[in-house]
């Protein structure tokens, strides 16, 4: 699964990007982490049949951490509200310059991803918030590296299984617009992403042509399990090579990001690895076009988001913090999910409408090989020395049966 550093001087015309990173930092500080990746990959490209977006629209409660070293950094509410509201016009595809930038060839594909996001008015005490914390730091603070140490002047996450941590400040990096962490950091005490003062919303310290909030719509993407749509890089790929995949059949593959404001169709063979007469969707939000050239996401990239909902990141459906999801009871057992499958390190059960507590692992003869407790989805069941093949997991709340599943060790 892709990670990614998204940046860019602000002041230039074309979105620049570090390689991977923030991404290869986690993944030094967590070498468990680069197998995970490459397991959960199959989950999240699998179509399934028991998809959030069956249920209804998933709000996503957000908090803001703003971390300003002078007044201009300290964006104003209505900044940060525009931010919002780009998020969930773009989320929901009533972004009203869809029909103008989307051309028609790619209408047909365009999704509603069915997820809305909102600022939490809980914090993880209960008590009421506005959802965004500020906090003066100092002129020689490093907001790339310490934004979630509150150890070391930033503001610590809050619970990032069960919301969704945005910072806002200045990058020491001067090049950065803002990144952040894939899937398979969901838990992580830094998992979040961060955005440059300069990129954040529609309004107030924003600067064009990253002035549409679409920095964030991008980088969510990524938080969600989306590539960008040239592959499992930041560098231009080779087309046909194995990071050369979004895992997205609807996104016309190409080699390397557009930039600026190209124009349609686009076959430039610099870019797109197979000509045809709709040509690049440099529209895409995981491209690097400008803010007002990019509008859109596909139907295959919702599937991963909700492959994501369902799994890595579905702890996000039972926060309470600004929305409560009514289901009945065999929706319930329904959103229950075992990932990844197949799988080489471990498993975890996602089960946010029901709590689970307990697992119990047997392999194929019928004996049980494991029993454990957990807490929630992102608590991780070592399976790495398990012999491979098939086993079965019985699910339990207290003393009661929740659910049996199996998955396969390999």
């Amino acid at each position: 699964m892709a990670g990614f550093i998204f940046a860019l001087s602000v002041n230039a015309q074309n979105r620049g990007c570090g390689t991977y990173e923030k991404l290869e930092q986690f993944y030094k500080k967590n070498p468990e982490t680069r197998l995970l990746a490459k397991d959960l990959n199959s989950f999240l490209t699998q179509k399934r049949s028991n998809s959030v977006s069956k249920r209804t629209v998933v709000t996503i409660p957000v908090v803001v951490h703003v971390l300003y070293k002078d007044a201009t950094q300290n964006i104003s509410e209505a900044q940060i509200q525009s931010q919002l509201t780009a998020l969930n016009n773009d989320f929901r595809k009533t972004n009203s310059d869809f029909s103008t930038v989307v051309p028609p060839a790619f209408q047909g594909v365009a999704s509603d991803m069915e997820i809305a996001f909102c600022l939490a008015t809980k914090d993880p005490l209960g008590n009421v918030t506005s959802g965004v914390i500020r906090k003066s730091v100092s002129s020689s603070f490093n907001f790339d590296d310490d934004y979630y140490n509150g150890n070391v002047g930033g503001d610590n996450a809050w619970d990032t299984t069960k919301y969704l941590n945005i910072w806002v400040g200045a990058f020491t990096n001067q090049r950065l617009l803002g990144w952040a962490y894939p899937p398979e950091a969901a838990g992580y005490a830094n998992d979040g992403l961060c955005i440059t003062y300069r990129a954040f919303g529609t309004t107030g310290t924003v600067q064009a042509p990253y002035n549409k909030g679409r920095t964030a719509t991008h980088e969510i993407g990524h938080y969600f399990g989306l590539n960008h749509i040239w592959g499992q890089s930041n560098d231009p790929t080779q087309c046909g090579t194995a990071i050369n995949d979004d895992g997205c059949p609807d996104t016309p593959a190409t080699m390397q990001p557009y930039f600026n404001t190209p124009v349609f169709p686009n076959n430039d063979p610099n870019y797109i690895c197979t000509p045809t007469a709709v040509g690049a969707m440099f529209m895409n939000y995981m491209d690097y076009v400008n803010d007002a050239a990019m509008a859109m996401f596909t139907n295959d990239q919702k599937t991963i988001a909700q492959n994501t909902l369902a799994g890595p990141r579905a702890s996000l459906l039972n926060s309470n913090s600004c929305a409560f999801l009514s289901v009945n009871e065999v929706e319930k057992t329904n959103s229950i999910n075992l990932f990844p499958n197949p799988t080489t390190q471990y498993i975890s059960i996602a089960s946010p409408l029901t709590p689970i507590d307990e697992v119990e692992i047997f392999n194929a003869e019928g004996r049980l090989v494991k029993k454990t407790v957990i807490k929630n989805e992102t608590d991780r069941i070592d399976v790495k020395d398990f012999a491979n093949g098939v086993y079965y997991v019985r699910t339990y709340n207290g003393k009661d049966f929740v659910k049996s599943m199996k998955f396969i060790k390999k």
